[in-house]
């Protein structure tokens, strides 16, 4: 299988001197083309880093990073935000759906941004929208979602430019058990179907059945288990 995104000997330290502090060691994460990673560790032991880098919003210190086999370690600024509407889907553990925005049009927004063509991407919004059980509910404002539908919105807004690359932090964070299960296992099932890259951020281990394989991070230290 294709590899997807990898860090290699990826380092990030914060602040210089006596003040500086390293949220990330060396690390290597190889994630292959159908794969859910989960990645395991408390609060403050670099995953926030971790994620942010592999999601091309931080650069590293030190070390590389890829995308489709591409490195994504020399671009520009302008580049990299092309990068991520183009190549990541984002996953946030409070969804961070725009309130004034309907449900169909949390989805377009993204490929607005990208300016990709209208038609094509308005039917592809409500496929998603049906393939996750909120055809119904296309054009409800956040406010009247239930958390997981809220979720569900924000696993479609994800995938609606067909990136290669999921990045999930803490998705069921805001969540009930069952709920929470059901969004990882819709997450599980749509990487493997598109033949995406997916990490999934979680303190929750009742979910790392559902995923390929598991990382712990602790002070910066990137381990599989």
């Amino acid at each position: 299988m294709a590899v997807r995104l990898a860090l290699e000997n990826v380092s990030k330290v914060y602040g210089r001197g006596d003040a500086s502090t390293q949220a990330l060691r060396e690390a290597n994460l190889s994630v292959e083309a159908g794969e859910l990673i989960a990645v395991v560790g408390p609060s403050g032991s670099g995953k926030t880093t971790m994620l942010a880098i592999a999601g091309a919003l931080l650069k590293p210190t030190a070390g590389s990073v890829s995308i489709d086999g591409s490195s994504i370690d020399s671009l520009s600024t302008s580049k990299m935000a092309a990068l991520r509407l183009e190549k990541i889907g984002f996953i946030f553990q409070a969804s961070n759906l725009v309130p004034f925005l309907r449900a169909r049009d949390q989805l377009l927004l993204v490929p607005y941004l990208a300016k990709r063509e209208r038609r094509s991407v308005a039917q592809r919004a409500t496929r998603l929208l049906e393939e996750l059980g909120m055809g119904e509910r296309a054009d409800r404002y956040p406010e009247v979602l239930s958390g997981g539908e809220r979720q569900r919105v924000a696993i479609a807004r994800a995938l609606i430019n067909d990136p290669s690359v999921i990045l999930a932090d803490e998705p069921t964070a805001s969540l009930d058990s069952t709920r929470g299960r059901q969004v990882v296992e819709m997450l599980s099932r749509l990487v493997k179907e598109g033949g995406k890259a997916g990490v999934m951020v979680t303190h929750d281990e009742r979910m790392l059945d559902l995923c390929d394989r598991t990382y712990r991070i602790a002070d910066g230290l990137l381990q599989e288990e």
